[in-house]
């Protein structure tokens, strides 16, 4: 039963944290994209920077910026902080369950470190928290004065983080920790900067003062800086999908490319919402980077020697139990002809998700989810290719179920 409840607990939390990221990204694309179409224009009210008007579901809108904010406050305003704060919460929850409650399977690789779970944790944990702390330290350093030079030394800060994360944790753990990173940045700037910064200036107006232009210009920049690393953002979140990204021996060169791709898109619609000319140039700069990655990604696996056999004290159960023998016949018989480091499967490069199923420590290590994926549902192999009977998926139930002490319940 706790099987069933944790794989259900992973795709609620991951269904959340789509629906709310969905809801922030397009609030914070549709402002950017409003900010930069504003016009200056003649007879425009006392403080205000410009003016646009927009339509939609078949009315008009008269949109205006305030350089630091009106005269006096209206009675109501639209706070746009909870998508962001929903958002990296529901994150920080998905990896808690996926990586940090699978920390032996996902985050760590005993070839690049071997690592107890709550030291991998703990390393995850305090990155995110000192990885935000240097960003924000730079950014209102002198550095922040120049936002060419503190982009590029954010790009080379970010980069190092990336291939950091690559010596202590597993490819896939790697990228999913760096664009965490990057959320747990773009989230603070709303939380620490952008929302505080907008309070003074509420406050100050109540209190009869001028509010100080400084406040504006910081939240701005750090708008702009959550502008630029939405896309790469989300491309390390779907990384996690495809090995030919993160089990790849240039992985944190592949987020480097990521990074100035989505710098690239991202300069083609500012340009674009601010009506000045189309820079096309940006579309094949970012296709030829793509190739380069895609080059990249065929380097092969990080050179890391052979993999240990030894058995994780943690699944030496599973691999004692009377039916294992049945079970690993099942497995390297259907399953890793794909699921291996060198799938012979024709049209698979790289094993699933980097799972691989030819030892009997990869086979017990990885049973919660042959027991949902192959015992519990049909999912795999995809389309049943492999021909996997009925009585194979109950040899592998009732292996999972003997040894881990699960109980089957009757919807079953």
């Amino acid at each position: 039963m706790f099987d069933l409840l944790w794989e259900w607990l992973n795709f609620a939390v991951r269904w959340v944290h789509v629906i709310t990221g969905i809801a922030w990204i397009g609030s914070s694309f549709y402002f950017v994209a409003l900010d930069l179409s504003l016009k200056k224009r003649e007879g425009l009210p006392a403080g205000v920077y410009g003016d646009t008007w927009q339509v939609h579901g078949g009315g008009f809108y008269h949109m205006l910026k305030y350089t630091v904010a009106p005269a006096s406050m209206p009675d109501e305003l639209t706070w746009f902080k909870w998508e962001s704060y929903a958002t990296w919460v529901s994150g920080f929850f998905l990896i808690c369950v996926l990586y940090y409650g699978s920390s032996e399977l996902f985050l760590i690789n005993r070839e690049v470190a071997d690592l107890a779970p709550w030291q991998a944790i703990s390393i995850g944990i305090a990155g995110l928290a000192a990885g935000w702390i240097v960003y924000d330290l730079l950014c209102r350093s002198p550095l922040g004065r120049n936002d060419l030079l503190l982009y590029a030394v954010l790009f080379v800060f970010v980069v190092a983080i990336a291939w950091g994360y690559t010596q202590v944790f597993s490819g896939r753990g790697a990228l999913i920790h760096t664009g965490a990173l990057i959320a747990t940045i773009m989230s603070a700037n709303v939380i620490m900067v952008i929302i505080p910064n907008q309070k003074k200036t509420v406050a100050s107006l109540l209190a009869g003062e001028s509010p100080d232009p400084a406040l504006g210009a910081q939240a701005k920049q750090r708008s702009m800086h959550n502008n630029y690393l939405t896309l790469p953002v989300l491309f390390m979140m779907l990384s996690n999908h495809y090995p030919l990204v993160f089990a790849t021996r240039y992985n944190w060169i592949i987020v480097a490319l990521v990074l100035v791709m989505g710098v690239s898109i991202r300069h083609f619609f500012n340009s674009l919402h601010a009506g000045k000319d189309k820079p096309w140039w940006t579309w094949a700069a970012t296709a030829v980077l793509f190739l380069v990655a895609m080059w990249l990604s065929q380097a092969g696996p990080p050179e890391r020697g052979e993999p240990s056999a030894a058995i994780p004290a943690s699944v030496e159960k599973l691999v004692a139990s009377a039916d294992f023998d049945a079970v690993r016949d099942i497995v390297t018989g259907r399953c890793s002809m794909c699921h291996a480091a060198e799938p012979v499967w024709e049209g698979i490069p790289h094993a699933p998700r980097d799972v691989k199923l030819e030892t009997d420590a990869e086979i017990a290590l990885h049973a919660p989810m042959i027991y949902a994926q192959a015992a519990r549902s049909n999912a795999m192999p995809p389309g049943n290719v492999t021909e996997v009977s009925a009585a194979d998926r109950e040899t592998l139930a009732r292996w999972y179920e003997q040894a881990t002490g699960q109980k089957r319940h009757f919807f079953w």
